[in-house]
């Protein structure tokens, strides 16, 4: 019983400074200088450096769908629902999701350990000394560029995979094209693009700040930055699940 208070009160900490650690962000942001360049340079880290897994996963991921698809339409015969199926959920579940866990996994983990490593070798603490503040300097670039991008990934993920979906469905497997392609535009509509593009926004938010925490309170050398990487991929990918399940149950009621 004590662990598990021991628990709850060690993640209710963390909940308070990483809330204090966003309000600070969010408030640095509107305060000059306006640190253009790092956000740029993020942004480049973020979204241009994960273009091509972003979409080496989502032709695969849809391909998947499209075979899985096929497989249990054609039970009632309506293969040609897969490319609606598949869009429909590229738009409001997949794309988001899969890319932001991607993201995770490249940019995420680097996030925590640049900042990480800049901990232990007291690099913050000398930002500090030159009266730069390593929120705004540091975490602000990161959370922008995390809000920015990551709609952008998960529109080309989105697009890819209904690519990969088309080329199995289609070119492999032998559904019509035209019907393939009305069915998508008969079941998808711009509120499903709305809710994932909403849903990637708040992704990116959880995903950068997630990885800025557990880098900038990284402690114990070289050690304590591995730890706090590893911390900050599975308390991201953890997160973008979790609030998957509510925003869309705020959004599809």
């Amino acid at each position: 019983m004590s662990f598990i208070i021991h628990w709850l009160r060690d993640q209710l900490a963390d909940f308070g400074r990483i809330s204090i650690m966003l309000y600070d962000a969010v408030r640095w942001s509107v305060v000059p200088p306006l640190r253009f360049r790092n956000c740029i340079k993020q942004m480049e880290f973020v979204g241009v450096k994960s273009f091509s897994i972003v979409m080496f996963t989502g032709i695969f991921t849809g391909a998947v769908l499209a075979l899985h698809g096929y497989e249990t339409f054609s039970m009632i015969n309506m293969e040609t629902m897969v490319g609606g199926t598949v869009a429909v959920a590229m738009a409001r579940e997949m794309g988001p999701v899969l890319a932001s866990i991607m993201v995770v996994a490249r940019a995420g983990s680097a996030m925590a350990a640049e900042l990480g490593t800049m901990r232990v070798t007291e690099q913050i603490d000398a930002l500090v000394t030159m009266s730069i503040n390593p929120v705004k300097y540091l975490v602000t670039p990161r959370l922008i560029a995390g809000i920015t991008m990551m709609p952008i990934l998960a529109s080309i993920f989105s697009l890819t995979g209904f690519v990969g979906s088309y080329i199995v469905g289609v070119k492999i497997l032998g559904i019509n094209s035209g019907l393939f392609l009305a069915n998508v535009t008969e079941i998808v509509d711009l509120d499903d693009y709305t809710h994932g593009m909403v849903k990637a926004v708040v992704f990116g938010l959880l995903m950068t700040l997630i990885a800025c925490f557990h880098g900038f309170n990284a402690r114990g050398g070289a050690e304590g930055v591995g730890k706090a990487t590893n911390r900050a991929v599975v308390s991201g990918c953890v997160s973008i699940v979790v609030a998957d399940y509510f925003l869309s149950a705020l959004m599809f009621g």
